[in-house]
């Protein structure tokens, strides 16, 4: 299959490394001194679920010059999606297919506003891998799987082609005919754990140990859940409990993404999971006092030590 990876980051590089040494046809869209280094030498994964050197990748900055392509494995940062959607236009061929892994709960139908919503599928992923070095990527802990589906529901021939392309290369590629569900899932994990971690400038196991944070962290699941079910997802009524055993279970050492970010003086997704909830309560008529705290005490430094 014919890859483009959009946005060679931890997750991208991640996957698309597996995918390349399982003989894919992968090309990378980076910049800086990432992309220099994938040129120059390659592309290495050091992790706790795999390890891979490629000497030599594909790697671009510029999609015009790849062509079309089968599959685009779309993993920005969600700040970047519009300008992120209309630089993939010239990967789109007649039956290309678009997959994003990004955090927040409408990335699909955003990226379906710019390049056509029949193109994309739904898509969420566990996994904590992130950029060491340039032309190095590092993967930490045990999560590692892939969700997606088609936004309908339905099983469809592309779907399971990609899923089989996934699986080849070793990738933990769950088909879902109730892949909504499960992105949402993961937006009350990963906006709870990103935004009350960096509000709190604190580790997963810390802020679960201690009864106030705790109680944050919970208060801002159960807010999450609430704007769901006021949607019509369909998640089970203990979701809210399920999402606290799931977080309990994971490292003490755990740090979410926009923690990681925010020490590093990088932008954050503030804005895509706590301020998407803020306004999606005020759309829905949903109280979200914590989301709204959360962000208002994040959304100066979003832009990151530039802003």
């Amino acid at each position: 299959m014919r890859i483009a990876v959009m946005g060679a980051g931890g997750v991208g590089g991640f996957y698309g490394a597996l995918l390349a040494q399982a003989g894919e046809e992968v090309t990378f869209i980076a910049r800086g001194a990432h992309l220099a280094a994938l040129r120059a030498t390659g592309l290495r994964v050091e992790g706790d679920q795999a390890r891979v050197t490629l000497p030599r990748v594909d790697a671009t900055d510029d999609p015009a010059t790849v062509g079309a392509v089968d599959l685009v494995l779309f993993t920005t940062k969600a700040y970047d999606l519009e300008a992120a959607a209309q630089a993939t236009q010239p990967l789109l061929g007649p039956e290309t297919s678009v997959l994003p892994l990004l955090n927040g709960a409408d990335i699909a139908e955003r990226i379906g506003a710019v390049l056509g919503v029949e193109r994309v599928l739904g898509g969420m992923v566990q996994v904590s891998a992130r950029i060491a070095e340039p032309g190095l990527i590092r993967q930490m802990g045990p999560l590692n799987k892939i969700v997606f589906g088609e936004l309908s529901g339905a099983l469809t021939p592309r779907a399971q082609a990609i899923q089989a392309c996934l699986q080849h290369a070793g990738i933990n590629a769950v088909l879902s005919p109730e892949v909504r569900s499960e992105i949402w899932k993961k937006y009350l994990f990963i906006a709870a754990a990103g935004g009350v971690c960096a509000v709190t400038a604190s580790l997963l196991g810390a802020v679960l140990a201690d009864a106030d944070t705790r109680a944050l962290y919970e208060g801002c699941v159960a807010e999450l859940a609430a704007l769901a079910q006021a949607q019509g997802v369909p998640l089970p009524a203990s979701v809210v409990a399920d999402t606290l055993r799931f977080s309990d279970g994971l490292p003490p050492q755990t740090r979410p993404s926009m923690l990681f970010s925010l020490e590093q003086g990088q932008r954050l997704e503030v804005d895509i999971l706590n301020g998407a909830a803020v306004r999606m309560g005020r759309a829905l008529g949903v109280p979200t006092p914590i989301n709204q705290f959360v962000y208002a005490a994040l959304k100066l430094r979003a832009a990151g030590r530039a802003g």
